[in-house]
């Protein structure tokens, strides 16, 4: 008996509902595999993507080493040694006592100095007091010169006046001995006639004597008022020429202030030599400019050294830098101020710090032998520059770091 077709195709259902399924997919089988690899996908990127941001603002270099300014310690004088104080290796304190020189001749020229100095100022300090005893005396002796002359000029007119009484008494004195000679002359006559008396005649020759010797006065009191005119107009000459030197009064005082500049010029000249002598004692010690640890010690006591001769090195253990030779293409981004990170090999240990300031020329420039491109095969060579980075303050209190080290710094550059 045949099957209807309906039959048929429940049948056909059945058997392919009996057949078993095909390989099912991963994805089928995790239904949320899709959500979980986007995530991780997703998560992926976004790492990477700060990642890239973190190692993109960091630039590291092991070409570093930590620098610092070593003190050449040197005499400034020259002399003998008595005593060192120090050996390598140890630390000193700014301002300790590191070399003892002989002091004693340099005391001596510090004493001579001294007394040098108290008499240039002794000096001045008499020509400073010689300026106005000059300008008055200046003024006073052109007065009194002035009055001299006038006094001189009075006693020449006084004598000329003296003098011309005398002449005119000379005169009258000669015209009397003249008539009394010749009365005398005509009573010689008269007393040989016996017309006369002899006491008239007497008394004639009496009375030309004296006129004689009156005359004879006369002609001295004329000869001294003579005399007088010429000592007064000599007083009148002597007088004038000391008015003319009076006048000279103004260069004197020039004069005079010229010695108490020249004074005080050899004043400032000695106190500079007084100064000088005060530091070359001082310089017979010598101190640490700095704290920091004693090296390169090359001085013993008994030595003789000169000005100049490097006795030690302070090496100091504050202020201390790296200096990073970075590539110069690793410098696209960095500035003075990005904050760094330095690691110190010695001590496996981090330190914080911030570059201060980039080089101005390559490591290269700075050589002994600075290469010349423009000569032989030319060969580009990624030059290195050096950067300076500064600690920052309050992280080597153990005094750690020393100069040399090596260290690896990270500059976190800010794009």
């Amino acid at each position: 008996m045949a099957e209807s077709p309906n039959n048929v195709e429940l049948n056909g259902e059945k058997e392919r509902e009996a057949e078993p399924e095909g390989p099912r997919s991963f994805f089928q089988l995790h239904p949320k595999a899709k959500l979980a690899l986007l995530l991780l996908g997703l998560s992926l990127a976004i790492g990477g993507f700060f990642a890239w941001r973190h190692y993109s603002t960091r630039e590291s270099t092991d070409d570093a080493q930590i620098d610092g300014n070593i003190y050449p310690i040197s005499s400034r004088i020259n002399g003998h040694v008595t005593a060192v104080e120090v050996e390598n290796n140890e630390f000193v304190k700014k301002g300790a006592v590191l070399v003892q020189v002989d002091p004693t001749d340099y005391n001596v020229a510090l004493e001579r100095a001294e007394a040098n100095y108290a008499t240039a100022l002794a000096r001045a300090q008499a020509s400073q007091v010689g300026v106005p005893i000059t300008s008055v005396n200046s003024a006073s002796g052109i007065s009194s010169a002035q009055a001299r002359v006038e006094q001189a000029r009075a006693a020449i007119s006084a004598a000329q006046e003296q003098y011309q009484a005398a002449e005119s008494k000379v005169k009258q004195m000669q015209a009397d001995y003249a008539r009394a000679k010749s009365d005398l002359a005509r009573y010689a006559l008269l007393i040989k006639k016996d017309e006369i008396s002899r006491q008239q005649y007497d008394h004639a020759v009496q009375a030309a004597q004296s006129d004689s010797a009156a005359v004879a006065a006369t002609q001295s009191s004329a000869s001294a008022a003579e005399q007088q005119v010429s000592q007064a107009r000599a007083l009148l000459s002597q007088a004038q020429a000391d008015l003319r030197a009076s006048r000279t009064g103004p260069q004197r005082i020039r004069v005079s202030r010229a010695e108490a500049a020249a004074a005080e010029a050899a004043v400032k000249t000695a106190k500079a030599s007084l100064d000088q002598a005060q530091l070359n004692v001082d310089y017979t010690t010598v101190r640490a400019p700095a704290d920091g640890i004693v090296g390169k010690k090359s001085v013993e006591v008994g030595q003789n050294i000169a000005a100049g001769q490097a006795l030690m090195a302070i090496v100091p253990i504050a202020g201390l830098y790296v200096t990073a030779n970075y590539k110069e293409t690793e410098l696209k981004d960095m500035r003075p101020g990005d904050p760094a990170t330095i690691h110190v090999d010695a001590y496996g240990r981090d330190y914080k710090g911030h570059v201060l300031n980039v080089a101005g020329a390559t490591g290269e420039k700075f050589s002994l032998l600075p290469p010349e491109n423009a000569t032989g095969n030319y060969v580009k060579v990624v030059q290195r520059i050096p950067v300076k980075i500064v600690f920052d303050p309050g992280q080597d209190r153990e005094h750690l770091l020393r100069i040399g080290m090596s260290v690896e710094p990270t500059v976190i550059t800010k794009k």
